[in-house]
């Protein structure tokens, strides 16, 4: 059986009965039902927004404490 990942949603979209996802949100997909979803660049891994914040935030440390 396929496994569900966990998405975080970056453009709201409708998810049915007259209900939308909002920015942050987390939802746990098929690859099948976040394919398109990620192709418009509404939704993204969680795990990979995740590893591209990391080298971000240690970057912005060094330049405080350069600063400093």
């Amino acid at each position: 059986m396929a496994e569900r990942q966990t998405y975080t949603v970056l453009i709201p979209f409708p998810t049915g009965g007259g209900h939308w996802s909002s920015v942050g949100q987390q939802l746990e997909l098929l690859d099948v039902e976040a394919n398109a979803l990620r192709s418009a660049g509404r939704l993204e891994l969680t795990s990979v927004l995740e590893a591209e914040a990391s080298p971000t935030n240690l970057a912005q440390t060094a330049t405080t404490k350069k600063a400093e």
